[in-house]
This record gives C-alpha cells, structure tokens and sequence, in this order.
C-alpha cells in the first residue's frame, strides 16, 4: 500500500502545472538581463558594469546547493514554494522601482542577489515535485514543459515589462504587473501532488525525549542527503552529468548580449522588446519543446552537446552577418530557439541522473555547476564586447562552447573505456584496482 501511494502521484501531473510554476523564476531573470539592462544601456552605464550586474544575479544560484537542504528537510514543498513566491514578486515589484541610473545601481545590487535566493528557493520547490510527479519515460517530454515556462517566462520579464517602460510616465509599473502576473500563475501549486513528509516518524508531543528523537531523525534525513548526493556522484551517467552542466555548453550567454547590440544593429526600443522579449520567449519555449521531444528518444547528454554545438555556430554565424535590424531579428530569435534546446536537455540530464530522494538538493548542484559557465561567460563575452566590440563577444561565446564539448567527449571516450576495463575485471572475477 505504502509503495503504491509514494508512486502514484510521480504520473497525474500534467507537464503544463510546471510550466506555470516556474513562469516567476524565468520572469525575474528576464526582467533584469533585458529590461533592466536596456534602461541601463540607454542611460550610459558601462557594458562591464552592466555585465557584473547580471553576474551578480546568478550568485545565489552558483552556490544554492548550500541552502538546498532546507527544502528537503524542513516543511514541505508546497509550503516552500508559497513563501519564496510571494517573496519573488515583492523582489521583482522593488526592483522596478528603483531607478536604471548610475545613482540606482547599489540598491538594484543588493535588490538582484536578494530576489534571486527567493526565486532560487522557489525553483528548488518545483524541480523537486516535478522529480517526483513525473513518469520516468516522460523526463524529457517534462523537462521541454517546465523550460518552456523558465524561458516564456523570462520573455514576459523582458518584452511585457519592456513595452510598459517604454510607454508609461510611472517607472514602478513594469515591475508591479510582471509581480502580479507572477502571483497569479503560482495558483497552479494546487494541482500537483505533495510528495512524503521530509522528516517521518517526529514526535507530536515536546520534551526531552522527544527532542532527541527529532534531533536524531533530522540527522538520519542529512545522512540520506548524503549518501543520495555520492549515490550520484559516484556512477557514470551522475559524474557526466555533473561535468557537462559545469562546462561553458548551451550557456545562451550571449542573450545577454543583445540588447546592448541595438543601437549598432539599428534595433530601438521595441525591437530589443520583441526579439529579446515576446518573440524570443515564444521560440524559446517552442525549443524547449522540440528538445525535450528529442531527448526522450536518444542519449540526453549527446543531446545537450549538440545542441551546445549549435548554438556556437549561430554565434559565429551572426558575426559573420551584416549588422542590421533583418539580421538581428534573425539571429536573435535563432539563438532564442536554440537555448530553449539547450535548457531542455539540461533539465532532461539532470532529471535522468538525479532520480528522487534528496530532490532539491541533488539538482540544486546541478544547476549550481550549470550556472557557474552562465555567470563567467556573461562576464568574459562583456569583457570582449566592450573591449573589441559586437563581433568579439560573439566568437568568445561561440569559441568556449565548442571548447566545453570537446572536452566532453574525451572525458565520455576514456571513462567508457575505463567503464569496460572494470566490467571486464568483474566478470573475470578479479577486484578492480584501486584507481578504478
């Protein structure tokens, strides 16, 4: 009976439940890396101090495998995700109201680390319900959902609050209706399932004994937290997926790029809103689709490196392009569909090696190490853009790609190899060496 109950929600969520919940971590994230970055363009600000800006935000995110256990020790998810989605639209209404000038930027600083644990929280909340209310043939299908939501919804951060900023005499409005758009899809928590409680068998009643006794089975849930992180770590498809999320592939760095290229393209305000916003985020989830679609039917880490591959040729392929608005409408809206690839098979991968237990926790790593190259690139392609201009930023994002895939595959070429040499060892009947 027990095991029935634990297994039976893994299959009623509906993709689409994901997509809405995770529309307030996507929107924070477009929000800032389009709208906030436009205004501080338009206002003269730096592009390396822009770039550092937006590198700030993925500070909670780079090191949340920290925090990640409260998520799957204290409360439940549901719970989680109530408190970090109230907490994510306050963050994104203050964000808006602070002003995109040199004299704003110390509060947007503190105001962008901030919100981001918030929607860092809130991610952890979801990814671990999706783990466990999701078919494990249907990991890829899911993933293209839920990444469908991250991206559509950084396309209304960017685009919807775009637009209004650029139409409105109240600077604080973009921010208070993304806000509310972000409460109101949080209602979606309702039709998902909640899974087992984090702590069993707690005391109802305080006391001494009955301290001990939760002290002791908080420590038996840190001891599963840990042995399901090495459970992970220590198999072939755990460490392969651990590496590709920290290599520089599939990062859509450059997205943040563009709209400081609208000026020397010939795009204006309502361009970088449509390509970098709406239209963008549409083909974005539209990629999300199409990956996720893929990644059920061949190896989802080959999937994720070719796709990385792609996207480093659409790179190259937009330096070589002549810089005008026909072709920053294209190139832009290509890599806005290739990310979605990218972000798809990311969450398939992470999906696959993770498993349950520990949810929040384990993909709380993943998506650590898969920030750290979105951060570094974001600073690195700043540093060529203001340093050699639209073209150098493009080869250095395209460049690095190609470099994190090579390395890749000769890390999967030789651990296969080794992989064999112990299976072979094993069925000979001789204990593997050491270094095995």
């Amino acid at each position: 009976m027990t095991g029935t109950l634990a297994r039976a929600p893994r299959c009623y969520t509906h993709p689409l439940v994901f997509l809405l919940l995770i529309i307030p971590f996507g929107a924070a994230n477009g929000f800032l890396g389009v709208t906030i970055v436009y205004l501080l363009g338009k206002a003269g600000i730096n592009p390396l101090t822009i770039a550092v800006l937006t590198g700030l935000s993925f500070v909670p995110h780079t090191f949340k495998f920290l925090y990640a256990p409260l998520v799957d020790l204290t409360l439940t998810r549901k719970q989680w995700f109530v408190m970090a989605s109230i907490t994510s639209a306050l963050g994104i209404a203050l964000l808006g109201m602070v002003p995109a000038t040199e004299a704003g930027l110390p509060w947007l600083s503190v105001l962008v680390v901030a919100g981001n644990f918030a929607t860092a929280l809130l991610s952890m909340s979801v990814e671990s319900l999706m783990a466990y209310n999701t078919a494990p043939g249907e990991l890829g299908r899911t993933a293209g959902w839920f990444q469908a939501g991250n991206l559509g919804g950084g396309g209304l951060g960017g685009g919807l609050a775009l637009v209004i900023a650029e139409n409105t005499s109240h600077p604080w409005l973009p921010g208070l209706v993304l806000a509310i758009v972000c409460l109101l899809t949080g209602v979606a928590i309702l039709f998902t399932a909640e899974p087992e409680p984090h702590l069993p068998d707690l005391p109802d009643r305080p006391g001494q004994g009955s301290s001990k006794h939760h002290s002791n089975a908080v420590w038996r849930m840190i001891k599963q937290v840990l042995l399901d992180l090495w459970q992970v770590a220590s198999s072939r498809m755990g460490y392969l997926g651990l590496l590709i999320c920290f290599l520089p592939i599939g990062s859509g760095a450059a997205g943040n790029l563009f709209p400081l290229f609208a000026a020397e393209w010939g795009a204006n305000a309502n361009d970088v809103a449509a390509t970098s916003g709406a239209l963008s985020g549409l083909l974005s989830a539209l990629g999300c689709m199409v990956g996720g679609h893929f990644c059920d039917r061949m190896d989802r880490k080959l999937a994720y490196a070719v796709f990385g591959i792609i996207m480093s040729i659409c790179a190259v392929l937009m330096a070589w392009a002549p810089h005008d608005l026909t072709m920053y409408y294209v190139f832009v809206l290509s890599y806005g569909f290739i990310s979605g690839l990218c972000y798809a098979a990311f969450t398939a991968v992470t999906l696959e090696a993770i498993g349950t237990g520990a949810v929040a926790t384990k993909y709380s790593i993943f998506a650590s190490l898969s920030n750290t190259p979105i951060a570094y690139m974001g600073i690195l392609n700043g540093y060529f853009y203001d340093r050699s201009g639209s073209n150098a930023g493009l080869y250095s994002d395209a460049a690095m790609g190609i470099a994190g895939v090579l390395v890749f595959l000769l890390v999967a070429v030789a651990s296969k190899s080794l992989h064999g040499q112990y299976l072979q060892r094993r069925q000979a009947g001789r204990k593997p060496a050491k270094e095995d």
